[in-house]
């Protein structure tokens, strides 16, 4: 089937597939939308066993950048990148550079910064080809770097809201929270969490790191197989997406999901399925906009050549519980699962509503 006739297409303004023969690099670089200005979603490395595979991650992830962007209230469209790595995960230099001129290509209509597989040192080895990457390393009191602990930070937010609307809980002390994944994002939400008291149960499919983190903040390791119907009252996925299916989510013990995963619903009608089992569900692309909210405004400063304050990043990101809280009380008062209303809402936005 032709990828363009698949659901997850969706009207993309672009999709592009970037061969470069003497560098090795293969990638497929996807515009959902410019509606709200140049189209901004990371990059992320990864090995597809297959090439069908790659396709709907680029083309999933692109859209939900569109809606993401739009819901943070950037000035920014939605696009995606993934670079088809080798079994083995290598990537080098010259795959790095054949990727930045392809970006550059673009002329601006597609800004790129870290996914999973990405790191700082990648971002700046694009940017010496395109100056159409966010992400860079940043000094102290400035926007940019890493977008994985600001990532950690709205959703920590997010979990506090999520807490308080389902559960009445001002705050999450003594509140016993799964978290899936405890690489950047996952351990940086664990340790904001743990600060406030959070009774902590964690997993990763690197079982030393979920012990060390576990150790560390006196919480509990459990095997990643099992991380998913562990009795608890917050489920936090922040690890790879589209867990939720109909299995995934008649194994859950919870009385809320909220993570920073892209995608982790599976299917359209996945969200209705949490809903019926009385799961409140903080939809992925407004809880986990930390990130972009940093490195957007890291790019959109630069671009105009003004000065942008680390203050101004920590109060965008402060709002995403307001923007949650919209999206369950519209939920609250109309039936519609949360997942639904929150689509509405971003559609509108970029002008498909």
């Amino acid at each position: 089937m032709a990828f363009w006739t698949k659901a997850d297409f969706d009207e993309h303004e672009l999709v592009e597939f970037v061969h470069d023969r003497k560098s090795g690099l293969s990638a497929i670089i996807a515009i959902h939308s410019s509606h709200l200005g140049p189209a901004a979603g990371g990059t992320r490395f990864w090995h597809y066993p297959q090439a069908d595979e790659a396709m709907v991650d680029a083309l999933r992830l692109s859209r939900g950048m569109s809606y993401k962007n739009a819901m943070a209230g950037l000035p920014m469209g939605g696009g995606k990148a993934v670079v088809l790595l080798g079994a083995d995960g290598g990537k080098t230099p010259d795959m790095l550079a054949a990727f930045g001129d392809a970006i550059d290509t673009l002329g601006g209509r597609y800004v790129t910064a870290e996914d999973v597989g990405a790191t700082e040192a990648d971002m700046v080895a694009i940017s010496k080809r395109t100056p159409h990457v966010c992400g860079l390393p940043a000094e102290d009191g400035t926007v940019g770097g890493d977008p994985g602990p600001f990532t950690a930070m709205g959703i920590y937010h997010g979990i506090k809201a999520a807490v308080a609307h389902k559960l009445g809980k001002d705050g999450v002390k003594d509140v016993r929270i799964a978290v899936q994944g405890c690489g950047s994002v996952g351990g940086g939400v664990a340790r904001l969490l743990a600060k406030d008291g959070a009774r902590l149960i964690v997993s990763d499919i690197d079982a030393v790191r979920a012990r060390t983190l576990a150790r560390d903040l006196g919480g509990e390791a459990v095997a990643a197989e099992r991380i998913m119907g562990i009795a608890c009252d917050v489920f936090s996925p922040n690890a790879l997406g589209a867990i939720l299916d109909e299995e995934g989510i008649a194994r859950l013990d919870c009385a809320v999901v909220a993570g920073g995963a892209n995608n982790q619903l599976a299917r359209e009608g996945d969200g209705a399925l949490l809903a019926q089992r009385s799961i409140l569900y903080a939809p992925d692309y407004v809880i986990n906009a930390g990130g972009i909210i940093n490195v957007g405004l890291e790019y959109l400063c630069r671009q105009h050549g003004s000065p942008c304050d680390i203050n101004e990043v920590r109060r965008r990101i402060a709002q995403i519980p307001e923007r949650l809280e919209a999206i369950w009380r519209e939920s609250d008062e109309t039936g519609q699962s949360p997942d639904v209303v929150a689509d509405a809402m971003a559609r509108r936005l970029i002008g498909r509503g």
